[in-house]
């Protein structure tokens, strides 16, 4: 099932989406859900009885994440070899939860950077408070997936030499449009500039790479409800300028788009 999270008016509520069963009502729905389904967990979903055309709403982030903890090959460049956050060459890094921004929410681009890039991650929703999870229990503790934009300040990755103010500005880490909380199975993570596919990535096992990449996680610091982690092999980032409208697509989950702007 898909879950978002939206505003409907000054009320914000998540919502089962689905196709509307009337031909009256036609095209896509929102089903709102009581409470918030992480804390009721999947068996626990529950509808209000009220639903609105997806339309009519405004889609937003689907989680507020305490972190969210990326895995990519600390070589940059298209020659880099593809990384499941687990090999000699790759790096763990943080983004903060103020990185997040939802859905047709712009990316701002900030002063300090000159040269901005981006990459398409399938977002692994985590779903119980989790230490030290083994491989082969990683699956209890996803609640599902997501679309993610992996941004980046390129420039001041080099000039650093670490991470945390290149990938950590507001905005950098777009999330949705909403949760699918089925494992997808073999498919493609596709990052688009202006209608153009930039960079392609195929996932052939996203349980497996997710299954990794919370053990690995976990084994180094605790995982909350909601924190996210970004999978996905790296072939390289799209390079992003103002005024650039940037999608991600995953096969099995949805699009996510959102503008870049000039930032402070």
């Amino acid at each position: 099932m898909r879950i978002a999270r939206f505003a409907a008016g000054d009320e914000v509520s998540y919502g089962l989406v689905g196709t509307a069963r009337a031909a009256a009502a036609g095209g896509e729905i929102i089903a709102e859900l009581a409470g918030h389904p992480l804390g009721a967990g999947k068996d626990g979903i529950r509808l209000t009885g009220t639903t609105y055309l997806l339309g009519e709403v405004r889609l937003l982030a689907p989680v507020l994440p305490s972190k969210l903890i990326g895995f990519r090959s600390a070589v940059p460049g298209p020659g880099a070899p593809a990384s499941d956050g687990l090999d000699d060459d790759s790096v763990m890094y943080l983004k903060p939860s103020t990185a997040v921004c939802g859905p047709s929410d712009a990316i701002q681009s900030p002063a300090q950077t000159q040269h901005l890039e981006a990459g398409a991650r399938l977002a692994v929703v985590i779903g119980r408070l989790c230490r030290q999870v083994p491989r082969e229990q990683a699956a209890a503790a996803i609640f599902g997936y997501a679309c993610a934009l992996d941004v980046t300040a390129a420039d001041l990755r080099e000039r650093d030499g670490q991470w945390a103010r290149a990938t950590g500005f507001d905005t950098f880490c777009p999330l949705g449009p909403w949760i699918e909380t089925d494992a997808p199975g073999a498919t493609e993570l596709v990052t688009s500039v202006n209608g153009q596919a930039r960079q392609r990535a195929l996932m052939p096992g996203p349980a497996w790479e997710a299954a990794a990449l919370v053990a690995a996680a976990s084994s180094v610091m605790t995982l909350l409800p909601g924190d996210v982690l970004l999978a996905g092999a790296w072939a390289g980032d799209a390079a992003l300028d103002c005024g650039d409208e940037v999608s991600v697509s995953i096969g099995g989950i949805g699009t996510l788009t959102n503008r870049v702007e000039k930032g402070d």
